[in-house]
């Protein structure tokens, strides 16, 4: 029995957790079709994401006209579930942000998956991030498609719950991947429907930290992993460092990715003269990643919404200790002053004063703390029992 993941874009180098879900679940007995809005294109550092690119369907692949006859089609097959589905998307577009075009595109896009799942056999379509891949998901089973679920990360979800409660109420059922993504779904659904909303926190694969030694780095070097944007605060990571500059702290900082905002990072850099301390790699491989926070004896994040960061379940993984914002689920992984430290967001002073204190811990203590992160992380954080708990909740819905 086949289920039906459906992404916005996929493969994409910062959506690694969603892959590795896919590869689980299929593990577990169940077959995956993988169906993307994009991402047929871009530059994929990852060979294991390359692997997923081929054996994924694109909807925009051949361009929006060819969504035209999957649409006629869907009229004159179900011309009631078409104007039920078509009326849902109208009452969509007087909540959304986003003008009616986009919409009716949405819809368009719903009558060219509907036509896929239907020819492949598809009962059952789970949809990651509750924008507009579940959307289009929802559409599809008001054309009188298959059921579906999907997953709600963060933080753009919560920041813009537009439509959220319907999504849900239509839905089979809806995962958070944390408490406090539960907590927020709550927030803005009935609660009748609160008994939809399951948790499914995102895995690790064994072989990624299985093989790691437990001694910890000696060198006062800190790491950030994520995309360099507003919201993942490393603007204030680089004044932070600025302050232990002037503190006459010896350390060295990593940025490993890219983003909208690297040229002001470089700019910024420039401005403290923080060239020999900070280093930015761009977009790099998963393996390139793990190297980098094996290098490390810390990782740290000073984001400002998140989820849960899939690196920081990775670095704890790995035996490294975390200086992260108190924000989200972070505090349901990170515990202070046991396997990291927490700091309020935005606060540069304390988080410079984080920064300053994992750099001087003797080696020894480290270590300590890196052991307390690896139990934590691998105990919460299997892909294989997550997966195992989705395939339950796939299987309660009769989905297979």
């Amino acid at each position: 029995m086949k289920i039906a993941y459906f992404v916005n874009e996929y493969p994409k180098v910062t959506h690694s957790f969603i892959r590795r879900e896919i590869l689980a679940l299929e593990r577990q007995g169940i077959e995956i079709e993988r169906i993307a809005l994009r991402g047929w294109d871009g530059p994929l550092p990852d060979p294991e994401d390359r692997c997923e690119r081929e054996r994924t369907r694109y909807v925009l692949r051949a361009g929006p006209a060819k969504l035209l006859l999957p649409t006629l089609l869907a009229l004159v097959r179900a011309p009631v579930r078409f104007l039920c589905a078509l009326f849902l998307t109208l009452k969509t577009t007087r909540r959304s942000d986003r003008a009616l075009p986009y919409h009716l595109l949405y819809f368009a896009e719903a009558c060219r998956v509907l036509s896929w799942v239907r020819s492949l056999g598809v009962r059952h379509i789970h949809a990651h991030f509750g924008t507009n891949s579940t959307d289009i998901a929802m559409l599809v089973h008001a054309l009188g498609g298959p059921t579906y679920s999907f997953t709600v990360h963060g933080p753009e979800e919560f920041l813009r719950p537009v439509g959220l409660e319907e999504k849900i109420r239509r839905s089979n059922f809806v995962v958070a991947i944390s408490s406090f993504g539960r907590s927020q779904l709550c927030l803005w659904t009935p609660y009748p429907d609160w008994g939809k909303i399951r948790i499914v926190r995102c895995g690790l694969e064994k072989s990624f930290y299985a093989e790691v030694a437990s001694t910890p780095v000696a060198a006062p070097r800190l790491v950030c992993v994520g995309r360099l944007a507003p919201e993942k605060g490393q603007l204030l990571l680089i004044e932070a460092a600025a302050q232990l500059m002037a503190h006459g702290c010896e350390f060295e900082l990593v940025l490993a990715g890219d983003g909208p905002i690297r040229a002001v990072l470089e700019n910024l850099i420039e401005k403290f003269s923080l060239g020999e301390r900070v280093r930015i790699t761009g977009w790099i491989s998963g393996n390139e990643v793990r190297k980098e926070i094996l290098a490390a004896r810390a990782l740290v994040l000073a984001g400002f919404a998140e989820g849960l960061p899939v690196v920081l379940m990775e670095a704890m993984a790995l035996r490294r200790p975390v200086v992260a914002t108190y924000v989200a689920g972070i505090p349901e992984l990170v515990r202070n002053g046991e396997n990291g430290w927490l700091v309020p967001a935005a606060s540069v002073d304390e988080l410079a004063d984080a920064m300053e204190a994992c750099l001087a811990k003797r080696p020894e203590e480290i270590k300590i703390m890196g052991e307390h992160a690896y139990r934590c992380a691998i105990e919460r954080h299997s892909i294989d029992v997550e997966a195992a708990r989705l395939a339950m909740f796939f299987r309660e819905g009769g989905v297979v």
